[in-house]
């Protein structure tokens, strides 16, 4: 998939829906494990950018 070039005189607005408080944490506890899985991967020298857990 490539790059969506907006034409001339036409402009894309993505509107996306609030998150819910439930929505927000979870979203803010995944990304909070994600840099700890990272920090220690990379200490141990076993982290590469496109590593899947």
């Amino acid at each position: 998939m490539g790059i969506v070039k907006e034409p001339k005189g036409v402009d894309f607005i993505i509107q996306s829906k609030p998150l819910t408080e439930k929505q927000e944490k979870r979203l803010s506890e995944y990304i909070a494990q994600r840099k700890l899985e990272i920090k220690k991967a990379k200490d141990t020298g076993k982290y590469t950018q496109h590593a899947v857990p």
